[in-house]
């Protein structure tokens, strides 16, 4: 048996003459009334709230009324845009089905992601520390808490979309019909709109703004490495949610070490003759100092490890090592008297000298004037 279609007319408790301002004020009217989130109780007032919608969608259009009054609905030739079928069939094909909860609005949608980089110091590289950073981003306007509205008022259904947030289209196609989801143009994907922007932040729920807050650096980062800090970053239109904010870390060079993964490296000068004899010598760790042995007879870049002074590893027990290499120097300039101790040593050695060694390094300076 064929049900007859409903009036439309009556279904938004209106006149067959009414105008289109009268029209929505009922329809908004309807749909606040018969809303599914506000009726969560009442199974029925899902199917008022689609034949509602239904109804406005073909009323509003001027030329779909105009076939609706003539042929009793609009599926007249340039009526209905989504082919043959009831004003139900129409309305499940943009909520997925009959007897199916409408599709939820996509709502506010989170902020981008944002990065900044930011320089530390090698001993904040290796023990960790509290950094205050510095920021200039999007964030929630004051005046509306985020809502875009003036205050004293809220958001809208958007009536494009019935508040879905998305709008489909279905086109008739040698394949069949075919169906396209979009987001709604007329709210941008948020199911409502808003008819009394905040001034402050002209509706868009947010405002360019700076913040300092503190970070707490790992002990053990490298350079380069990237801090990922949630709900830091840009807040989102209308209320969204922040992104995220990626801090990139510089680690400053520091003229003492030279890190490889874990360890330190320092080049330790020392003296011809410490190296020869021996010598007790004190080199730099990275907040204090710390002495090593000099073994009699040490050879250029011979290395010394001191365990336990190096950076702290990420995430985990222990330190590695300080490295010390040993650059022996030898004097470019010497007095007469070195002269002459080393001619002494060198005779005692029996190792043979330059017949003009010893005045060798005159004749540099000579040569250099």
């Amino acid at each position: 048996m064929i049900l007859p279609s409903p009036d439309l007319y009556a279904v938004l408790e209106v006149d067959h003459d009414v105008s289109p301002d009268d029209l929505k004020k009922s329809y908004r009217r309807l749909a606040r009334q018969y809303h599914p989130d506000a009726n969560q109780s009442d199974p029925e007032a899902e199917a008022h709230f689609k034949e509602v919608s239904q109804a406005y969608e073909i009323l509003s259009d001027p030329e779909r009324r105009a076939n609706y009054d003539r042929f009793g609905s609009d599926a007249g030739a340039g009526g209905n845009p989504f082919g043959a079928g009831s004003v139900q069939d129409i309305f499940d094909m943009f909520f997925g089905g009959m007897g199916q909860r409408p599709q939820q609005r996509r709502g506010p949608q989170p902020g981008p992601d944002a990065e900044i980089s930011v320089d530390i110091t090698l001993d904040d590289a290796a023990f960790g520390a509290s950094h205050e950073i510095t920021v200039t981003l999007p964030q929630r306007c004051a005046t509306c808490s985020g809502s875009g509205c003036a205050p004293g008022t809220s958001p809208v259904t958007c009536l494009e979309c019935a508040g879905v947030g998305e709008v489909r289209r279905v086109r008739n196609s040698i394949l069949g019909q075919m169906v396209t989801s979009m987001p709604c143009s007329r709210c941008n994907g948020m199911g409502s709109r808003i008819e009394s922007p905040c001034e402050s932040c002209h509706g868009e729920g947010r405002q360019n703004a700076t913040s300092t807050f503190t970070i707490q650096i790992p002990a053990g980062v490298e350079d380069g490495s990237t801090m990922r800090l949630a709900d830091r970053g840009p807040a989102g239109a209308r209320g969204g949610g922040n992104g995220r904010l990626f801090v990139h870390l510089r680690v400053e060079p520091d003229e003492r070490f030279e890190r490889h993964g874990d360890d330190l490296h320092h080049e330790a000068h020392i003296a011809y003759t410490q190296a020869a004899l021996g010598a007790e010598i004190d080199v730099p760790t990275l907040r204090a100092t710390t002495s090593i042995e000099v073994e009699p007879g040490s050879a250029n870049g011979t290395i010394h490890r001191v365990r336990h002074e190096g950076v702290e590893h990420l995430h985990g027990r222990g330190r590695g090592d300080l490295f010390v290499h040993l650059v022996v120097d030898v004097p470019t300039e010497l007095d007469e008297t070195s002269r002459d101790l080393l001619r002494q040593l060198a005779e005692h050695r029996g190792e043979h000298l330059s017949e003009h060694s010893g005045k060798l390094f005159s004749r540099k300076r000579g040569a250099k004037k």
